[in-house]
């Protein structure tokens, strides 16, 4: 079997701007046999855990990334060595073995039609372009390089360099240069591939040690070497690497929270006629097989108070400076899982009955807690409720999904004392608390969506009056 038979399976794409992926379990081993379709790994994004599929038939030569290992999108990590039939059929997207000296433009096949993605097949090959492999030429990287320009400034990875002689730095990093004084290009790199580090910049301003103050440097000196980790104690410590599904909610919640004003309102509510409701609907024939719960009729009074109020069912988009209100409702299911937490949505919600959407609730809750649950099922989310009340505790003070206008935790249903018909009687009990972006709903708006959803709650018949 010749080199030109060994295909390079790289880290799909899956066209939702995510750049790297965590290989959490491989299927194949070297030596074993694989076909078209044929699942070999399973990787987690910063969104899901998604199975990796084969595109050809072949042998495994080589795992290039063990578990546990972060990989770019575009990076090869599996060598399949296919016959002579099979590499006509090969997906175009492979190229040679990554040890192998860099191929010619002839030699390598260029991607056409449809590339493979984490979630299947059939996604546009992506606009954004990763940086060649060191040592290797792309002949068409001056024609792209005001495309991969603007893919670096929206955020979509590293890029190309635009010239031959271009130092390779992110945005950040070349703005402090800008404000350290620093030329890029005097710069010597110490990251991957040759990229321009924070700490390259701030080594290139420190003084040599022994050089008068104010004197120039008669050369560049060589970037010291990466300083050794801080000990500690191991059994007094344990340090978690931030990555995946973590790392993206930690980003997540600190953009949500420094970019849209938060305010969060409260009201407690007796809820005692729906605790009786829902035990009534779980003797229905008609919920045969369905979760119901009182997330169901909590999740029904939003939307019921949606319906009265849509002008909180909005975003903010900052560019056009404008207020988008949505006349669709994707409501998303705050779920703790073992890689985190994910907030999955149920796509037109406001159109399900109410069998439907303890249908669809049921399956959003199993796939979160198998961790099947797609990227695309935490697309598009418009509001977003947090069951918090499962843990025991009264509510909280919850923080917006970033791109959402509101967001409501519900504590847990507990059996008080409470006035009722003029006496003090015990009764079930919760509190619920609704986070807004200020930006876009008032504290009046805000108030009789809370308010709406704590009267249905108490008064389930409403959901029929109000419909």
């Amino acid at each position: 079997m010749t080199d030109s038979s060994v295909r390079e399976f790289k880290m799909p794409d899956v066209g939702e701007g995510l750049t790297e992926a965590e290989i959490l379990k491989w299927y194949v081993e070297p030596g074993d046999t694989v076909t078209d379709g044929q699942v070999v790994c399973e990787v987690e994004t910063a969104k899901a855990a998604v199975e990796l599929p084969i595109p050809y038939d072949g042998v495994v030569r080589a795992l290039h990334f063990p578990e546990g290992s972060t990989v770019d999108v575009g990076t090869s990590i599996i060598a399949v060595g296919v016959g002579d039939g099979a590499a006509a059929a090969a997906e175009p997207v492979q190229e040679a073995v990554a040890d192998t000296p860099a191929t010619t433009e002839a030699e390598e096949p260029k991607p056409e039609g449809r590339q493979p993605v984490l979630v299947g097949y059939g996604v546009s090959t992506s606009s954004t372009r990763r940086r060649p492999r060191k040592g290797t030429k792309d002949p068409t990287a001056a024609q792209d390089a005001s495309a991969a320009i603007q893919a670096e400034m929206n955020g979509h990875g590293p890029s190309a360099p635009a010239a031959g002689d271009r130092p390779l730095a992110k945005p950040p990093v070349r703005k402090l240069a800008k404000d350290l004084g620093v030329d890029l290009a005097t710069v010597v790199p110490s990251g991957p591939d040759g990229v321009i580090t924070r700490e390259d910049v701030h080594a290139a301003v420190a003084p040599v040690p022994g050089e008068a103050p104010g004197a120039a440097p008669a050369a560049v000196a060589p970037a010291p070497s990466p300083a050794a980790p801080a000990s500690y104690d191991t059994a007094r410590e344990t340090r978690v690497p931030v990555k995946g599904v973590r790392r993206a909610t930690a980003a997540a919640m600190v953009g949500s929270a420094f970019t849209a004003p938060h305010v969060t309102e409260f009201v407690t509510v007796d809820v005692t006629r729906t605790m009786k409701l829902v035990e009534e609907l779980k003797q229905d024939k008609e919920y045969t097989g369905l979760r119901v719960n009182p997330l169901l009729l909590i999740s029904k009074a939003l939307l019921v108070a949606i319906r009265r109020h849509p002008e909180v069912n909005a975003s903010w988009d900052e560019a056009a400076q404008e207020i988008v209100v949505k006349h669709y409702v994707n409501l998303g299911i705050a779920a703790a899982t073992p890689r985190g937490l994910i907030v999955p949505n149920i796509k037109d919600a406001q159109a399900q009955t109410l069998p439907q959407l303890a249908g669809s609730l049921g399956e959003l809750v199993s796939t979160a807690r198998e961790g099947r649950t797609s990227p695309a099922a935490m697309q598009g989310g418009t509001v977003t409720i947090t069951n918090v009340g499962v843990f025991g505790v009264d509510t909280g003070t919850p923080i917006l999904n970033p791109g959402e206008s509101a967001i409501l935790a519900v504590g847990a249903i507990k059996l008080q004392p409470w006035v009722h018909k003029g006496k003090v009687k015990p009764r079930q009990v919760t509190t619920l608390a609704l986070s807004f972006d200020h930006r876009l709903v008032d504290g009046e708006l805000g108030s009789k969506v809370l308010a709406d959803v704590a009267a249905v709650l108490e008064q389930p018949k409403r959901l029929i009056s109000w419909a």
